[in-house]
């Protein structure tokens, strides 16, 4: 079964790897996608951001998305207290 939280970025970025220990330190279960790896993750995050290959960007189960989000805005959208 596919997680409802989806986190697409890279594995070079910073930030992607800041969002994924939250996550995890949380236990928080998300599906990781390499948008490096997976061409249409790509062209997600791309018309997601305006044509720009922004990451981390997190798609939720409802649609609504965060894009390189702090960890007090992930958190917050998580309903988890940092």
């Amino acid at each position: 079964m596919t997680s409802p939280l989806r986190v697409l970025g890279t594995s070079w970025c910073s930030d992607c790897t800041r969002s994924k220990a939250l996550l995890d330190a949380h236990g928080v279960a998300y599906e990781w996608i390499d948008i490096e790896r997976d061409e249409d993750a790509a062209r997600e995050v791309e018309a997601r951001n305006s044509g720009a290959r922004v990451v981390p960007t997190i798609v939720f189960a409802d649609g609504s998305v965060l894009v390189e989000p702090s960890d007090a805005q992930l958190a917050e959208a998580l309903g988890i207290a940092l």
